[in-house]
C-alpha cells in the first residue's frame, strides 16, 4: 500500500511539473506601445544577438542588417546575418497580414508556413527552420517573441526545440534607423 501512495504522489508531482501557465500573445492585447511588425520592419533595422546552447552557454554572436518593404498586404523582409565565426547568412521573408492579429510567412529555409500573432507590444512567430549542422539540414522549431520597447528598440527571444526539447535560445536586440 505504501508503494502505491508513493507512485501516486510522484505521478502528481510529474503532472504538476508539466502543467505550465504558458505566455500567450493575447496576454499583451492591452499593453503599449503597439508593435505593428510591418511598420517596424519597413526600412532599415539593425540587430545584434547571441545564440546560447541548452545549458545557457553563449556559443555564437552576430550582427544583422534587415531591410523591409510593405506593400499594404505583404512585408518583404531581407535579412543578412554576420556571425562572429565569419559565416554570413541571408534570408528573405514574405510575410502576409491575414487580419489585425494574424500573419503567415514563408522563406526558402522555412518548412511550410510560419504563423505570426500580433497583440499590443509583441509579435510571436512560430516556424520550423532548416538549420545547417555538419553538412546536413535539420528541422528546428522556433518559438519567436519580439517585444517592442519604444519606436526604435525591440527585443527578440526565441526558443529553439527539436522533438519538443529545448536545444538553444536566441536573444536579439533590434534598432530601427
Amino acid at each position: 500500500m505504501q508503494m502505491k501512495k508513493i507512485i501516486v504522489f510522484l505521478s502528481l508531482l510529474l503532472l504538476l511539473g508539466c502543467s505550465t501557465n504558458k505566455m500567450k500573445p493575447e496576454d499583451f492585447k492591452s499593453k503599449k506601445p503597439r508593435l505593428i511588425i510591418e511598420e517596424y520592419m519597413s526600412g532599415n533595422v539593425k540587430a545584434w544577438g547571441i545564440l546560447q546552447n541548452r545549458s545557457g552557454k553563449v556559443t555564437r554572436q552576430f550582427s544583422a542588417d534587415l531591410n523591409g518593404k510593405w506593400d499594404g498586404k505583404q512585408l518583404i523582409l531581407n535579412e543578412k546575418f554576420n556571425w562572429n565565426d565569419g559565416e554570413v547568412q541571408s534570408r528573405q521573408w514574405k510575410i502576409n497580414k491575414i487580419d489585425e492579429h494574424n500573419y503567415e510567412g514563408t522563406a526558402e529555409d522555412v518548412v511550410g508556413k510560419a504563423r505570426g500573432f500580433s497583440y499590443g507590444p509583441i509579435f510571436k512567430f512560430e516556424y520550423v527552420l532548416l538549420v545547417p549542422v555538419k553538412g546536413k539540414n535539420i528541422k528546428i522549431t522556433f518559438d519567436d517573441w519580439i517585444f517592442m520597447q519604444d519606436e526604435k528598440v525591440a527585443i527578440n527571444r526565441a526558443t529553439m526545440t527539436k522533438f519538443g526539447i529545448k536545444v538553444a535560445e536566441l536573444t536579439v536586440m533590434f534598432f530601427k534607423d
